[in-house]
């Protein structure tokens, strides 16, 4: 029972990463619809990143505990990335550089979202490979 309640636990915290990252990309698309001012838009981006590098430590580190290691090594580049962004202090978003970096940042964005995807459907398929083997 435990290791189907260490994949819902995955699959609740995919989603809600999955979700911050179209937030951000959703904000960056009406900057670029010019729906919404930049400062407006770096503050509710840079708002949803410390969410969501804790959301990804919180994944690789449930993983490890549990012993899911080919599943925390798939996450670990993720989790680099997001260290190095932090650690270089290139994860904020710029307000007077956005609308240079506009491309860019929906680009990174839009990789972020293409292998949470697939984080997601790899921890779908062991959640029903677990329920089945449970059975």
């Amino acid at each position: 029972m435990e290791g189907l309640l260490v994949w819902l636990l995955s699959f609740f915290l995919i989603v809600g990463l999955i979700g911050l990252v179209v937030y951000q990309l959703m904000c960056l698309a009406d900057l670029e619809l010019d729906y919404i001012n930049p400062y407006d838009t770096a503050a509710r981006v840079n708002g949803t990143l410390k969410p969501e590098f804790v959301i990804q430590g919180v994944l690789c580190l449930a993983y490890l505990l549990t012993g899911h290691w080919l599943m925390f090594l798939f996450c670990l580049p993720y989790l680099y990335y997001n260290w190095r962004q932090y650690r270089e202090n290139k994860h904020l978003v710029d307000v007077t550089e956005i609308f240079n970096m506009l491309s860019w940042e929906k680009k990174q964005r839009l990789i972020k979202l293409a292998y949470l995807i697939t984080l997601l459907f790899v921890s779908i398929f062991w959640m029903i490979f677990v329920a089945l083997d449970e059975d």
